[in-house]
């Protein structure tokens, strides 16, 4: 039975349906990335200018999803539009090296502390490949430690542990890889103890999916102290967290330091391109030698026709640069501090239980876990615990009907960015009232 919010889905985006149904015909499931699979159908965007985009009906949504979290300094920037606009006259692949991608990649040294060497990507499923190709090339080891939940990209390996969409992916492969319940210590060294072709550990240090499923920073300052131990190398995925979660990453604001670290999304500054950076000795594994046995099985070969493109280099470095200069990091947490402070006041006011937590620019709606269960420093269990938010019949009505009342967020997770107002706040934390009366009528809270 069609529920009276997705009856208003419908119509307030004929345009999105329809588009939808073409798209079916194209491509699997009518998208092109499985987090934009939206039922009953997916919102088609035309343009975005700071905290806004408009869908093809012409509504107006306030964005929290910000390109997938790439975009803290808002749609079209207009520093970035200009950069990208310069470089396009100049050629977009010039098939040579760059003084952009020096400048990107000295930005990068600049800002992130664990980054002695970079060497980019297109994307940050290729960066988390690379790193765990590193860590094996460098070690002459193979297995991989990773933790349940925590989302890596694609690739056949770093897809170990994931409940959806593992076909087409070797036993063999996944027997390379050792997932384990994340927060546990224990559970980790047991690991390394009984299996001594461990390379490496790979790990959000936020806590799997952003920071939802959290993780403590005693329990990264712990693996750090295993992987040295046991002289692995410890990776630190922060495709999303990095400079987002400050502006040298999780890493800087934790004040704890991986040997390798992936890095996409705001590295780009909006456009496509990805990074791994670490300690020199580990990144120097794709260098050539003198010796042709080394280069043949040891070394590391890496293409990549776009690795480093002007154009992503272009709006890189301008993105970095603002992030290195201004108070954007600032900006954003305070919004996210706001938001989360009006959200947790309309939960009380409501008598739903739950609460609303942030990281810096990443803010969580937590219906039915209260803060002490959310807090990973206070419940070891944390992650699991949280795990099943964003699933079932709530968050599927929640998050339509936030579309419907103007916010284009999951029913968890706001990520915000420079360019959201405190009025756009206030604007949200009204309309996610609305959107909570609107499941309450149906009976789902």
């Amino acid at each position: 039975m069609v529920t009276n919010i997705e009856k208003k889905y419908f119509e307030l985006h004929p345009g999105s349906a329809e588009r939808h149904d073409k798209a079916r015909n194209i491509f699997p499931d009518g998208v092109t990335h499985d987090g934009r699979r939206l039922d009953p159908f997916q919102i088609y965007a035309t343009k975005g200018s700071g905290a806004y985009k408009w869908d093809v009906d012409g509504n107006k949504l306030i964005d929290y999803w910000t390109g997938h979290g790439s975009m803290i300094l808002g749609h079209s920037h207009p520093e970035i539009v200009s950069a990208i606009q310069n470089q396009i006259e100049l050629g977009t692949h010039l098939s040579a090296n760059s003084d952009l991608e020096i400048e990107w990649g000295s930005l990068v040294k600049k800002l992130i502390p664990s980054a002695e060497k970079v060497r980019f990507h297109s994307s940050g499923t290729e960066a988390t490949m690379m790193a765990i190709r590193m860590a094996r090339a460098y070690t002459q080891k193979t297995k991989i430690i990773k933790f349940n939940g925590h989302f890596h990209g694609w690739s056949d390996y770093l897809s170990a542990g994931a409940t959806d969409g593992m076909g087409g992916i070797p036993q063999e492969t996944l027997n390379t890889m050792i997932v384990i319940e994340p927060g546990n210590i224990d559970l980790v060294t047991h690991a390394l103890e009984s299996n001594k072709d461990v390379a490496g550990i790979i790990v959000e240090p936020t806590g799997a999916h952003m920071g939802l499923e959290p993780i403590s920073t005693t329990f990264l300052q712990k693996l750090r102290d295993a992987a040295d131990k046991f002289g692995i190398v410890l990776i630190f995925d922060e495709v999303v967290t990095g400079f987002r979660v400050s502006r040298g990453g999780a890493q800087a604001r934790f004040g704890i330091t991986p040997d390798l670290t992936t890095l996409a999304k705001i590295l780009g500054g909006g456009l496509p391109g990805g990074a791994v950076a670490g300690k020199s000795e580990i990144i120097n594994m794709i260098e050539s030698s003198s010796d042709p046995n080394f280069n043949k099985n040891n070394r590391i070969g890496h293409n990549g026709t776009f690795n480093a493109n002007p154009l992503s280099a272009a709006a890189g470095v301008t993105a970095l640069n603002l992030i290195d200069s201004t108070n954007i990091n600032a900006i954003a947490e305070e919004r996210s501090v706001q938001l989360t402070k009006g959200l947790n006041d309309v939960l009380t006011r409501m008598e739903i239980p739950g609460c609303v937590t942030n990281l810096s620019s990443l803010a969580f709606l937590r219906i039915g876990i209260n803060e002490s269960v959310a807090d990973p420093d206070q419940n070891p269990n944390s992650a699991q615990q949280n795990r099943s938010l964003g699933t079932g019949d709530l968050s599927k009505q929640l998050g339509l009907a936030l579309i419907n009342n103007g916010i284009h967020a999951t029913s968890t997770r706001f990520i915000l960015s420079a360019a959201h107002t405190k009025d756009d706040i206030k604007t949200t934390i009204q309309a996610v009232e609305q959107s909570l009366i609107d499941v309450r009528n149906q009976g789902l809270v």
